[in-house]
């Protein structure tokens, strides 16, 4: 009995290796991207990628078929929408890197925007994921779209005009 469970228990430990392989790379860019980290700074979006892949290894023998990816994806925006909620306060704006290019949008914005298209995610997929409709999640990856193309522009600085 024991041989049979310790067999198991390498056979689970090369599998999820496997994975860990050809899936970590990705995983960690999409994790940067929802952090909005440089490439080679992100302490955030690794601790987030060591937290998935911590509890898609735990549920390893749960999955039965299902892909992995898809686990660890989940368990990636699901740490990411908490992290955010009690960080930023409700999806609050906070720039991590004012140099990357998705610093300018909202966390939420940028999980959408990043699920939606680096990942590939369907909107109803994403939509069923956040808890959101549908049509929310469009709306919302739109705007963001908008903000990106057409970013805000800073304020005219003020002329002063000299006394008389």
């Amino acid at each position: 009995m024991r041989e049979r469970r310790a067999s198991q228990g390498v056979r689970r430990a090369r599998e999820f290796e496997a994975f860990v392989a050809g899936a970590a790379g990705r995983l960690l860019h999409t994790a940067t991207l929802l952090t909005a980290e440089p490439r080679d700074a992100n302490p955030r979006a690794r601790r987030l990628l060591t937290l998935a892949l911590a509890h898609t290894y735990a549920a390893w023998d749960r999955l039965h078929g299902e892909d992995p990816y898809d686990s660890a994806r989940r368990q990636l925006v699901a740490r990411f929408q908490r992290t955010a909620w009690h960080q930023y306060g409700s999806f609050g704006r906070r720039r991590a890197c004012p140099d990357h290019v998705l610093a300018a949008l909202t966390p939420q914005e940028r999980l959408i925007l990043v699920l939606r298209l680096y990942e590939g995610v369907a909107e109803e997929q994403a939509a069923a994921l956040l808890g959101l409709p549908a049509e929310r999640v469009g709306a919302i990856c739109a705007r963001a779209m908008a903000t990106l193309l057409h970013p805000p522009r800073d304020p005219a600085p003020a002329l002063e005009v000299a006394p008389s």
